[in-house]
């Protein structure tokens, strides 16, 4: 129907779990994906707002030429719930904005919104279904180390911690996609992107 919203659907997962890999199969069939994680760093780099809120709480040294300094900030917002806590309420409200942004200039049934901390943010309550990416603890521990070679198995300990646990997620996704190596993720997209088509067309 033209001018009509397309639903609003969020795909997470714990970092390690593999949502940015199942993503991209639902891109691969023609649905637009929001990377919240991407476009938060892209909108910390250029929000003037958002840059001099961040400076306020971790100093001029969280920029560095003109750029995020991420491991400064990294290492005091995952050592400080309170800061973490702070800088995500500047952050998600960015983030929700742009993404509403975009939502509005797309023209699928459905889009979809990558975000990490879907749950943790509260950005969930504006959407109409969860995915849920899960995989074991160990996997995606071994996954991290393998992709970010800066980081320790500390760093993501830290990491895991400040994220909901899985099995909280998945209590209330309306879908979940088990990305262990043990079943082909394929398969699983195929399935959802048919139920949430056949949900919206009915």
């Amino acid at each position: 129907m033209p001018g009509s919203r397309p639903s609003l659907i969020g795909i997470t997962g714990g970092i390690g779990a593999g949502k940015s890999t199942v993503a991209r199969v639902f891109k691969t069939l023609g649905i637009p994906v929001y990377d919240a994680d991407s476009r938060a760093k892209w909108l910390m780099n250029h929000e003037q707002e958002l840059i001099s809120g961040i400076v306020s709480l971790f100093g001029p040294e969280a920029y560095q030429s003109h750029q995020i300094n991420r491991t400064h900030i990294a290492k005091l917002a995952f050592s400080d719930e309170s800061l973490l806590t702070r800088l995500n309420a500047l952050v998600h409200p960015a983030v929700a904005k742009d993404f509403d942004w975009w939502a509005h200039r797309q023209t699928s049934p459905y889009v979809l919104k990558e975000a990490a901390l879907l749950f943790e943010a509260g950005s969930y309550h504006a959407l109409s279904a969860i995915i849920t990416v899960t995989a074991n603890e160990a996997l995606r521990m071994r996954r991290v180390l393998q992709r970010d070679a800066h980081r320790t198995e500390q760093d993501v300990k830290k990491m895991m911690a400040s994220q909901w646990p899985e099995e909280r997620k998945v209590a209330l996704s309306q879908y979940v996609i088990t990305n262990d190596e043990t079943m082909a993720v394929i398969p699983q997209v195929m399935k959802i992107h048919e139920q949430l088509l056949s949900k919206i067309s009915g």
